[in-house]
C-alpha cells in the first residue's frame, strides 16, 4: 500500500483531488440510500418493499466507507460529515436528491444510478490509490444485486402493458438529463487519469450508456433523442434543487439534536 500511495505523487493537489472525488461518490450514496429508505413500509409489494430497504442500508453503508477514507485525510468523523453540513455543502448529483414520486421514477433512477456507480466502482477496483481500490472491490460485488433487482424491474415494467410501457418511458425521458449531471466533470479530471485514480468520468459515461441501452431495448424502452441531451449539472459544484435542503435537515434531525449521544 506504501508503494502504491508513493507513486501517487501524494501532494496538496493530489489530495485535493481525491477528496473532491470521495466526496461526490459518497456524497451521491448517502442521498440516494437515505431516498431508498423512505420506501420502507411503503413499497408497492412486500418484496419491493424488503428490497429497497436493504438497497439503502447498503448505500449507507458504502458511504460510511468512504467518508472514513476522507477522515484519513483529515476531514472530520464520518457522522459528522453525514449529518452536520448544510445542503450547501454537498457534492451530490442532483438526481438523487429529487423526490421519490411514484414507483416508477424511483425504479428508473435506481436503474440509472445504480447502473454508473458499478461501472464507478469496477473501475476504481484498479485504483492506483490502494485504499479506495480495497473499498471499491468489496462495494462492487454488493451492488451486482442492485444492478439485478433494476434491470429485473425495468424489464418487466417497461414490456408489460401499454400503460406501464408509458409510464415507464415519461419517467426516463424526465430522469435522463438529471442522469448525465451525473457525470459531471470536476477540476481534477486530468490529475486523477494522469496518476491512474480514476478513469475519468467521460470514459464513466460511455461505458454506462453502453451497459444500460441493450436493457433499455430489452424492456422497449427508448433512450431520449440525443438532440435533447442538456445535462443538469451543477450538484458537484454544491449547487442543488429545492428539495435537497428538507432532505438534509431531515436525515439530520436525530443527530443534530444531541450529536454527543450514544443511541
Amino acid at each position: 500500500m506504501g508503494q502504491k500511495i508513493k507513486r501517487l505523487h501524494m501532494n496538496e493537489n493530489t489530495t485535493d483531488a481525491l477528496k473532491e472525488l470521495l466526496y461526490k461518490m459518497a456524497d451521491d450514496l448517502l442521498i440516494i440510500g437515505h431516498r431508498n429508505s423512505e420506501w420502507t413500509g411503503l413499497g408497492p409489494i412486500l418484496e419491493e418493499d424488503i428490497a429497497f430497504s436493504s438497497m439503502a442500508q447498503d448505500k449507507i453503508g458504502q458511504a460510511q466507507a468512504l467518508y472514513t477514507l476522507l477522515h484519513e485525510f483529515g476531514e472530520q468523523e464520518p457522522d459528522i460529515v453525514a449529518f452536520m453540513r448544510n445542503a450547501s455543502q454537498f457534492h451530490n448529483a442532483q438526481l438523487l436528491e429529487l423526490p421519490n414520486g411514484d414507483y416508477d421514477f424511483s425504479l428508473i433512477r435506481h436503474f440509472l444510478y445504480d447502473h454508473a456507480d458499478q461501472l464507478r466502482f469496477e473501475m476504481l477496483a484498479h485504483s492506483s490509490y490502494e485504499p479506495l481500490a480495497k473499498v471499491a472491490r468489496k462495494v462492487k460485488g454488493e451492488l451486482k444485486y442492485h444492478v439485478f433487482h433494476a434491470n429485473t424491474w425495468v424489464v418487466k415494467l417497461g414490456a408489460a402493458n401499454d400503460e406501464s410501457h408509458f409510464k415507464m418511458q415519461t419517467v426516463l425521458n424526465e430522469a435522463w438529463n438529471f442522469a448525465l449531471g451525473m457525470f459531471e466533470e470536476g477540476p481534477f479530471e486530468d490529475l486523477l487519469r494522469e496518476e491512474g485514480i480514476f478513469e475519468g468520468e467521460k470514459i464513466l459515461q460511455e461505458k454506462w450508456l453502453k451497459n444500460i441501452t441493450p436493457i433499455l431495448l430489452k424492456a422497449g424502452l427508448c433512450l431520449p433523442d440525443e438532440y435533447t441531451w442538456k445535462p443538469i449539472n451543477g450538484g458537484r459544484k454544491c449547487e442543488h434543487s429545492p428539495y435537497l435542503t428538507p432532505l438534509v435537515e431531515e436525515m439530520s434531525e436525530v443527530f443534530r439534536y444531541d450529536p454527543t449521544a450514544q443511541w
